[in-house]
This record gives structure tokens, C-alpha cells and sequence, in this order.
């Protein structure tokens, strides 16, 4: 194979000499600066005349903002293989995925022995290099449940915990010029890297052949292995491997490209004009001379999924039909970003595919592709749900995380535009410059769609309503692939059912939302001794009932060592300390008190962004119930549900008050004559003995979101019969 149909990269390779430390990090910045792709260093740990070069990579990439970074070969010798494999990942972590990991396996053995190496032969510097590869590629595997063991002659490892995964796929590139070395890139690597002075002419083809064979015989495909090439030259008019003018250096390289393959140049060079001219002159003429080439020959180009993650693909999922639009942002069980984006909060998954929408008619092409599949579709907002709808075993997930733009449309209207897959904590940020918020559950992680079309119990919910009670219009891609905008005047009954209901009518992409003139609030936090369970609830109850509009209070109640706790959090909605104080001081009549604070805070402190990564939970039920007090039954229930262990926790979150004032009729969340919401987290275990219990609540309405394996009489629940009956007729989403 000639053009392996990449996509060019240059970049810089640099000399770390210490007499300069400055020298070497400016050139760092030019090479960003200038618009290479890569910069690379010489790493030679024995060299006292040279920076460390790890040190120094991670200087750089604390000065760089979008330029990869690399060793130009890193001595795999003299770093242990899975130091190192941490020591990537942390700094691509830290870096935003801008590490790339190029090994050697050592050459000046005099030097490496003097640094307390281990002087090897070919052969076993070979061995040791392919074991340190699986060590590598182990720890980062963090998404692997058992711990990590590699038996090698050179490297190993017993039982190391795997991660942390780095934040990109970080490509391992090998410095190789013999057979056996070209056989490991073949087998192991994702791309070979040697210098063109290291080189006869006919080196690339012969080893390319190599690589390509030892590749098929592995089951990979050649095109999975990227060809860099490490070149020396100098501006037009001295002397060099380089001579002319720029475009004279492109007609150089271009056959590099389509007859040997290579598809990354890295300049060999201190001088900063050099640098530049090949970063600005150079590399555009290249990439102008080979794209033109490939559209002649009909080159296919682009990314080559291993054949290692497209033997994970799932049946029933037409993986080459995926649209353009969606294809270069779709994630399948084979990637490396699958483990961050397969599980929610709560649930693990496994899906099939996973489409990553930006833009409303991205979400139409995604939507159209997905039920065109036959297999379970999921759509995901931010992934917090307790319902476990936003994720499925070996369907198609619709990820809106991507549609996260938070605008303010009319500061006099307070009138602002959420995309559905913003998370709420990024709403009050964003919002809190203009004094503004929106109630929106109790956690900055939960996604913007799911909440605001379910319901959205705040902490602002007793003064300014649930999160639906504000929604003015939404955009919503419909079954039929249709984008509409509804609200009161267009396509209104649409706009009654996504107010409540909106999971069924449709994929939500944006919402219009009123927000709430909020800035400080007091935030308080009270631990009671609840042993008198039922009565501690009975007389919570009653005083949240008996507060001014302006407290919002959530309870959470559960046993622990014997002793019950009762966790009250608190919001009152205005900067009146005083006020405040005298609605909270009743609280502490309830019960032993044995902890308390509150403080006057910005609304988006306390909504604060939680951008924590999705792992999935242990499996778990929650089973919720709205009602209009807490009377003894309801009391008696989560007393009883705690003390006979059938339930991890108990909340209680208050949506009286302005949720109340909203009609009945006016939106699909009927429920408009309860003061409480509860749910109770049941352990599976007890799940029989819980659900007698549960059932003594006798109660005819629930919140969905909080209700873990819904059925038809859950949803019966959820949605009055007139309300039911009024979405049945408008259709839904199937």
C-alpha cells in the first residue's frame, strides 16, 4: 500500500539543551505559535548537557494551549513502562489530550548502563519493549474491573490498578529500522517514526511491507498504523536534505506521502526561521499538492477504526450507514472514548452506538438513523437520571451533551435559551453576572433537557414553581423528522405535553426559559437525631407547610450504625438574612440537633457545576410518590422502610407553594394539590418486603424521574386520566 490516506501533521523536533532551558520552550511556542501540529523532543536521560525531557513536556504543556505533545523516542529503559503509562496519562489529563507517546528501546546501552540500566541485546531490548506496550496499554485499560498482571522476562506487573485512562486514544509510535522491530510496529504500535538520515532510499517501501504483513497477520489493518517521519533540512538557499523554495520542499515531500505513506513530518531543527517557513510555507503547500492528488486518484481518507473495536460491534446496528454529519463524533463499544459516554449516574450500559448530535438537524439525522435500526433508542441530556432511560444495552444512545449553549435572549424578559444538553450548574454560572436563575433540582450535574421537560423540584420551588412552570417554548425534533419550534402560539398542544411529558413527544434541543431575579440566597444545612422517625417527619412536615413562600426545604433521612439521621437542606430565596433566620430558627426545635450552618451564598455556588464522569452504580430501585402531607401514614411508611432495612434513604423535597398555583390543565404535570415529593431508594434485596410497605402509602400520583422501573401503572400515576388520555391522543414518540 502507497497513501495510507491520513491526514498530514508536521511538527518540531527540538533539542533540550539545559545551557538554555528558555531556548528550548520558546521554540516550543513558536512551533504552536506557527500552526505545527506536534512538538517533539529528543529524550536521551543520560545526556548531562539536556533537560529531562519529561520534565520539560510537562512544562511545555503547561505554557501551550492546542499543539501535541511528544518524546522523540522516549527510552523506554530507563522509565519503567508503568510510571510512565501513568505519568501520560495524567499529563494529557491535565493538558486536555494533547499527549502522544513515541518509545524507543534504547540504542546507547554505555549510557543507559551508567544510569543503572540494564545493558540488553536486540533481541531482548525487542521482548522488553513489546511487554512494556502491554503494560502501557494496561494501566490505561481503566475501564477493565480486575486488576492488572503481566508476566514478562523484562516487565512486569502483579496486580497494579489500572488508570488512570488518559483523556485521548494515545497513540504509541515506535523509532524502528530492523525487521524485527518493523514486525512489532506491525503487531503492536499505531504508528512507526524513524528519521529519513537513518534511511537508504528504499527503507520506507521495504519497511512499510513489513509492517503492512505483520499487521494482516495480526488481524489489524495496515491503515490503523500512522507513518511520521523525522526530516533535517534548512530554509531555501543553504545546504541541506532541502534545497529551493518552499513549494520545492512540498514537490520533495509529496512523493513521501502518496508513494511511501508517510503522512507526518517532523522538522529537525533549532532555528526559528526554519520553523516557521515549514510550518507556513511548507506545510500548506503540502497539504494543497496532496489533497488535490487524492481527489485524482479517489484516495479514501480519514480515521480507520482497528479492527480490534469493530469486532465489538453490535448486531443490529447498520454501523456504515451512520450519517456524515454524525460519523466523526459517534462513539462505538470498540473506541476509546466509549467508557466515558456508555454509562449514566446512576446506570451502567452498554449501547451499541452512541451519536453525539451538535445541532438541531444533526439530532434529526441521528433520530432518523436511529429508528431506522430496530434496536432500543435512548436519548441522554446529561445522564443523571435515576430512571435509567438515558442509556440501554446494546441500542443507540442519542448523547445531547454536545447542545450545551446557555444564551441570554432578553435581560428585560429574563429570558434566556438553554440547549438541552447543558448541565444546570453551568445555567447558574452562566446566569449569575446578570442576577439571574433558574430552580432546577438540587445538583449542578443533571442535564438541562430531562429535568426541564419531567418536572424540575428545585430549590427555589415554593417561590418560583418547578422548572416546567417557566418553559415559554422549546425546539423539538419530531418523530418524523420534522424541527419545530413550539409554544403558546405554534404548535401549542405540543408545547402542553413537553411540559411534563416532554421524554415522549420528541428530542428536545433547546428551551426557552424565564428565569427568576436571584442572587444571594441563605443555604442552610441542619443533622438531627431522628430516632423518633414517624414524629420528626409528622412535625417537618408541618413547619415547611406553615414557612413563608420563600423557603424551599429537602430532607434526606437515613440509618446508619443503628442511629437514624435526618439532613435538612435549606434555601431561602433573597439575601433577607433576617428573614431567614426566623423561617429556619423553628428547625432547630424539631429534634437533637447535631450539626447546623448557614450562609448567605450566590445562588450558583450552591447549584455549583459537578462535571464528574459517569460510572454507573450498583443496580437499584427508587420508587416515588407525591403527596399532599406528611400525615401519619405517609411518616409511618419511610419510619417503617428505614427500620426494617428495606430502604438506603428516604427524601422528602417540598413542591407546594407557587408549584401550586399553576391549573391543573395548563401542562402535562398535572399533579398540582401536593406539597411533597418522596422517594425512597429500596435495596433489591428487600424488594418484596419493601414494596408491601410502599404500597400502605395508597397514594395515586408520582414523579416519574424519581420512579426507577416505570410500567403502565406508573405511568397511570404520573399522569392524571385526563392527562393521559389527552397525550394518548396526541401520539408519541415510539
Amino acid at each position: 500500500m502507497a497513501d495510507y490516506g491520513h491526514d498530514l501533521r508536521f511538527g518540531s523536533f527540538l533539542t533540550p539543551q539545559h545551557s538554555s532551558p528558555e531556548t528550548v520552550v520558546d521554540l516550543a511556542l513558536l512551533s504552536e505559535r506557527a500552526g505545527l501540529d506536534l512538538v517533539t523532543f529528543q529524550d536521551h536521560p543520560y545526556q548531562n548537557a539536556f533537560l529531562d525531557t519529561w520534565t520539560l513536556l510537562s512544562w511545555v504543556a503547561a505554557r501551550t494551549e492546542r499543539v501535541h505533545l511528544s518524546g522523540n523516542v522516549l527510552n523506554l529503559p530507563l522509565r519503567p513502562p508503568a510510571v510512565l503509562a501513568r505519568s501520560v496519562a495524567s499529563l494529557d489529563l491535565l493538558s486536555g489530550g494533547r499527549v502522544d507517546l513515541a518509545l524507543g528501546a534504547g540504542a546507547f546501552w554505555d549510557g543507559i548502563e551508567a544510569m543503572g540500566g540494564r545493558r540488553l541485546t536486540p533481541g531482548q531490548a525487542i521482548e522488553a519493549l513489546s511487554e512494556g506496550i502491554d503494560v502501557i496499554r494496561g494501566i490505561w485499560a481503566a475501564g477493565e474491573r480486575r486488576a492488572l498482571r503481566v508476566e514478562g522476562a523484562h516487565h512486569s506487573v502483579r496486580g497494579a490498578k489500572r488508570g488512570p485512562a488518559p483523556a485521548h486514544d494515545v497513540p504509541i509510535w515506535l523509532g524502528a529500522y530492523k525487521p524485527r522491530m518493523l514486525r512489532l510496529v506491525g503487531r503492536k504500535a499505531d504508528g512507526w517514526l524513524p528519521s529519513l538520515g537513518y534511511l537508504r532510499p528504499a527503507d520506507l517501501a521495504e519497511g512499510n511491507k513489513v509492517i503492512d504483513e505483520a499487521a494482516a497477520a495480526a488481524g489489524r489493518d495496515p491503515r490503523e498504523i500512522r507513518r511520521l517521519l523525522n526530516i533535517m533540512g534548512e530554509v531555501p538557499g543553504g545546504p541541506g536534505a532541502l534545497l529551493g523554495a518552499p513549494a520545492d520542499w512540498a514537490e520533495w515531500l509529496l512523493p513521501l506521502v502518496l508513494e511511501d505513506g508517510v503522512s507526518t513530518f517532523i522538522l529537525g531543527s533549532d532555528d526559528p526561521a526554519e520553523i516557521q517557513v515549514f510550518a507556513q510555507e511548507v506545510a500548506p503547500a503540502l497539504r494543497d499538492a496532496v489533497a488535490a492528488e487524492r481527489a485524482s486518484a479517489g484516495t479514501p481518507t480519514g480515521a480507520v477504526r482497528p479492527a480490534a473495536a469493530l469486532a465489538r460491534r453490535r448486531d443490529g446496528i447498520d454501523y456504515d450507514a451512520v450519517p456524515a454529519s454524525l460519523a466523526g463524533r459517534a462513539v462505538e463499544p470498540g473506541d476509546h472514548e466509549y467508557e466515558g459516554v456508555r454509562h449514566t449516574y446512576v446506570w451502567s450500559g452498554s449501547p451499541g452506538l452512541v451519536l453525539r448530535p451538535a445541532t438541531a438537524p444533526q439530532a434529526a439525522d441521528a433520530l432518523a438513523f436511529a429508528r431506522a435500526q430496530g434496536v432500543p433508542l435512548a436519548v441522554r441530556s446529561g445522564g443523571h437520571g435515576i430512571s435509567g432511560r438515558s442509556t440501554n444495552d446494546g441500542g443507540i444512545v442519542l448523547d445531547l451533551g454536545g447542545m450545551d449553549r446557555v444564551e441570554l435572549l432578553d435581560r428585560g424578559r429574563r429570558l434566556v435559551r438553554l440547549g438541552a444538553g447543558a448541565r444546570w450548574g453551568e445555567v447558574a454560572q452562566a446566569l449569575a453576572p446578570h442576577g439571574l436563575a433558574v430552580s432546577s433540582g438540587d445538583y449542578g450535574g443533571v442535564g438541562v433537557g430531562g429535568l426541564a421537560t419531567a418536572g424540575g423540584q428545585g430549590f427555589l420551588a415554593r417561590s418560583y414553581g418547578l422548572t416546567l412552570d417557566h418553559v415559554v417554548g422549546a425546539e423539538v425534533v419530531l418523530a418524523d423528522g420534522r424541527i419545530v419550534r413550539a409554544d403558546a402560539e405554534r404548535h401549542p398542544d405540543l408545547f402542553w405535553a413537553l411540559r411534563g411529558a416532554g421524554a415522549n413527544m420528541g428530542v428536545v434541543t433547546s428551551l426557552d426559559i424565564e428565569a427568576a431575579e436571584v442572587s444571594d440566597v441563605v443555604f442552610a444545612v441542619l443533622l438531627h437525631d431522628a430516632s423518633d422517625t414517624a414524629g420528626f417527619m409528622r412535625a417537618w412536615g408541618r413547619l415547611v407547610e406553615d414557612s413563608p413562600r420563600e423557603l424551599t426545604a429537602f430532607l434526606t433521612v437515613v440509618r446508619q450504625r443503628g442511629d437514624v439521621l435526618a439532613q435538612t437542606y435549606a434555601v431561602w430565596a433573597g439575601d433577607d438574612t433576617d428573614a431567614a433566620t426566623a423561617a429556619l430558627a423553628p428547625f432547630l426545635d424539631l429534634a437533637p440537633v447535631l450539626g447546623q450552618q448557614a450562609r448567605l451564598a450566590p445562588y450558583a455556588a450552591i447549584m455549583a457545576p459537578a462535571p464528574n464522569r459517569h460510572h454507573g452504580q450498583a443496580r437499584m430501585r427508587s420508587r416515588s410518590a407525591l403527596v399532599a402531607h406528611l400525615d401519619e401514614r405517609a411518616a409511618d411508611t419511610a419510619a417503617r422502610l428505614l427500620a426494617d432495612g428495606d430502604a438506603t434513604l428516604f427524601q422528602v423535597r417540598s413542591v407546594g407553594g407557587a408549584v401550586n398555583d399553576v391549573p391543573a390543565e395548563a401542562t402535562a404535570y398535572a399533579h398540582r394539590t401536593q406539597n411533597f415529593s418522596l422517594a425512597a431508594i429500596i435495596r433489591e434485596s428487600r424488594r418484596e418486603h419493601a414494596e408491601e410497605t410502599w404500597a400502605r402509602l395508597d397514594v395515586d400520583a408520582l414523579y416519574l424521574s424519581f420512579e426507577s422501573h416505570g410500567d403502565a401503572a406508573a405511568l397511570a400515576r404520573a399522569f392524571p386520566p385526563p392527562t393521559l388520555e389527552r397525550l394518548r391522543e396526541l401520539g408519541t414518540l415510539d
